[in-house]
């Protein structure tokens, strides 16, 4: 049957790899005999001689290992044959010139949006509803976030709580003075050295203890000033940052819900002996979801 390309460009090159010390090049295949006429390139693994070379991608065709054809060939053979060559292996394959874009369709979108919604649950309720969770495992960021909406609500009421203390700071500061000055015209106008004297030592410690609440306030402020900035300028950009990897999450989330069911459709198939059109054409649709998902 005659390959349905989806209105995609595909082009030839090789690639001489160099295996690691396992004897692999780290790339999973997929398709061939007996139900797709295509060996195309599942996952290329990180920092592996693949994806160091950076040329083969997820969605790729095979078509050759070491000069030798194996268009037609079952994905075991392939892997064989890359597991027997020397300590370099030269392979042929068809480059995928996809638009990720082309990729992002409805139902990618409504995944999306399903991942967002059942994210915010907890697991009773998404588990209650018939939601599945598909999370990535330890992802601290989550939590980040978390933390962040909790860290800016403190901060906020710290801001506040600072700016009436800094006020009632102000309030007393101004009666310490004004109590200095009215002991000090007292010892002014008092007689008596003595009581002169004594009046004038208050009037001096209050004053004191205005100058000291204004440095207080002083410093106060420059708090405040470094919490606002903190709350209004670092935590924003920190959770756009982190909106922009969940959303990222989401996405690849969703392309790798949608290959899961590819995969469970052409299990079904393949175990009732019914040819799938996708994969006797190619399989081309599928391979667009694989470089949408490295992308």
């Amino acid at each position: 049957m005659e390959e349905d390309r989806l209105g995609m460009n595909v082009s030839g090159d090789v690639a001489e790899l160099e295996k690691d010390s396992k004897g692999l090049i780290g790339i999973s295949i997929g398709g061939g005999a007996p139900y797709s006429p295509c060996l195309y390139v599942v996952q290329i693994f990180d920092n592996s001689p693949a994806a160091i070379d950076g040329r083969i991608k997820a969605g790729d065709e095979i078509y050759s290992v070491n000069g030798v054809t194996v268009k037609g060939e079952k994905k075991t053979a392939v892997a064989t044959m890359i597991k027997k060559a020397g300590n370099k292996v030269k392979i042929g394959f068809n480059v995928l010139h996809a638009d990720p874009q082309q990729g992002y369709t409805l139902d990618i979108a409504l995944k999306k949006a399903k991942h967002r919604v059942v994210e915010s649950l907890n697991s009773d309720t998404a588990d209650a509803l018939g939601l599945s969770r598909a999370i990535l495992c330890n992802d601290p960021l989550l939590k980040k976030l978390t933390r962040l909406e909790h860290s800016t609500t403190v901060y906020k009421k710290l801001i506040e709580h600072l700016t009436s203390y800094i006020n009632s700071l102000y309030h007393v500061a101004r009666s310490q003075n004004e109590f200095g000055n009215l002991f000090c015209e007292i010892a002014a106008r008092e007689s008596f050295a003595t009581a002169s004297k004594a009046f004038s030592v208050f009037g001096e410690a209050h004053r004191s203890i205005e100058k000291n609440t204004v440095k207080l306030i002083r410093s106060l402020h420059s708090i405040i000033r470094d919490l606002n900035t903190f709350v209004e300028k670092a935590i924003p950009d920190t959770k756009l940052t982190l909106k922009k990897y969940l959303d990222v999450k989401f996405e690849y989330l969703s392309f790798c819900l949608k290959l899961k069911e590819m995969d469970d459709e052409e299990i079904q198939c393949s175990s009732i002996g019914e040819p799938l059109y996708r994969v006797e054409t190619g399989n081309y649709e599928y391979r667009l979801m694989l470089r949408c998902r490295q992308e």
